[in-house]
């Protein structure tokens, strides 16, 4: 018996060297999933390998193999740390509920890759009893769990989990794991944790001298989609400018109408930031705002007349081209030289004929070298 045992595993390796083959992969992958238990210690053992494509096959193979779970939690506890790692990764796919006992051990375990690989799993699986386990990896001293326990804690979509997410939203000294919880609760899409995403928006934390690491937070206000519209209007209000800024670009990618009045509204915020954030939301909503648009292109600001000119730039109306011809006599030159850039990015001969005319003007030198080459540029 021994014998016809050896026999069935060395059958097992050849048929795991042949899955590097792509003509003999898949027939090989059925003959292993046949021999069942006797291809277990082979295909184990093949989990240390440094192939990342070949790896995948393995596990998806055990994953398959519903004799494999005894064999595999044994591992899970005694192996080397990247094969328990690598095992835990099989139960994320076959999500095999018998293991939950040995996942919950090994996130209380020594090795940090094997406590987030385990959380990972166990939020796969999907029983809501492991929850009150994954809560104290939120605090782990490793970066790599305290985001595998957010990404497993998100797969619930609990409310009663969102404090919790919170905390790390809030507190965690990371940036990286902040980013994770807002993108878990962003992807909840529950009401319920809209309060959370915009006190996290008017957390300085979030955007002072690093705007760029804030959107992931606001890819995750955004995707609570039309039940986030009214706080974001209402944050259009807020003391806090980049705040207002962000209100407003979300707002714009959402294009709920509800906030048109609001984002026409804001051009005239005169800080700058927010006027050309609110004035490139509205662009988003296209012909319905060029009317709003158009009344900014008469505000004593010239930094709102410049900002309401680049948003009407973004919109394909005909209504915009006289509009910008126009804003070439602005009293102020920059606003002026705006509206020539934005022609520029039209479509639409009456904003060619426009530049030829300045371009042909060389009592203003500057402006007709300008036209010159947004003409040629464009041509």
């Amino acid at each position: 018996m021994d014998w016809f045992s050896g026999s069935k595993q060395g059958q097992a390796k050849k048929l795991i060297s042949q899955l590097a083959d792509m003509t003999k992969r898949d027939a090989a992958a059925r003959e292993l999933i046949k021999l069942g238990t006797d291809a277990l210690p082979a295909l184990i053992d093949a989990l240390q390998t440094q192939d990342l494509n070949l790896l995948l096959t393995y596990q998806h193979i055990l994953a398959r193999i519903p004799s494999a779970t005894p064999e595999l939690t044994k591992t899970l506890a005694a192996a080397h740390p990247l094969v328990r790692g690598r095992v835990a990764e099989v139960f994320s796919i076959n999500r095999d509920k018998t293991a939950i006992p040995a996942l919950l051990e090994a996130v209380k375990g020594e090795y940090f890759t094997v406590r987030s690989r385990a959380a990972l799993a166990l939020g796969n699986i999907g029983d809501a009893r492991v929850i009150p386990a994954l809560f104290p990896l939120l605090k782990d001293r490793e970066d790599e769990v305290r985001i595998a326990a957010c990404v497993a804690i998100g797969k619930f979509r609990d409310p009663s989990t969102f404090d919790e997410l919170t905390n790390v939203l809030l507190d965690d000294p990371k940036i990286e794991v902040r980013q994770t919880a807002a993108k878990v609760l962003g992807e909840t899409k529950h009401p319920a944790a809209i309060p959370f995403l915009m006190e996290a928006l008017r957390d300085s934390y979030w955007w002072y001298e690093k705007e760029q690491s804030a959107q992931i937070l606001l890819n995750a206000i955004e995707n609570m989609g039309t039940g986030v519209v009214e706080t974001l209007i209402e944050a259009l209000g807020d003391r806090e400018v980049t705040v207002r800024k962000f209100a407003a670009m979300v707002l714009g990618n959402l294009r709920d109408v509800r906030a048109m009045d609001e984002l026409g509204m804001s051009v005239y915020d005169l800080h700058h930031e927010v006027s050309q954030a609110a004035a490139e939301a509205l662009a988003k909503f296209g012909a319905p705002a060029v009317g709003l648009l158009s009344e900014a292109l008469t505000h004593p600001e010239a930094a709102v007349r410049e900002h309401a000119v680049i948003g009407l730039e973004k919109i394909q109306d005909a209504r915009v081209a006289p509009l910008l011809i126009e804003m070439l006599r602005d009293p102020d030159r920059v606003v002026q030289k705006q509206a020539m850039l934005s022609l520029a990015k039209l479509q639409d001969l009456r904003a060619e004929s426009a530049l030829k005319e300045i371009a042909a003007n060389r009592a203003d030198r500057e402006f007709s070298a300008l036209a010159k080459q947004l003409l040629s540029n464009s041509s």
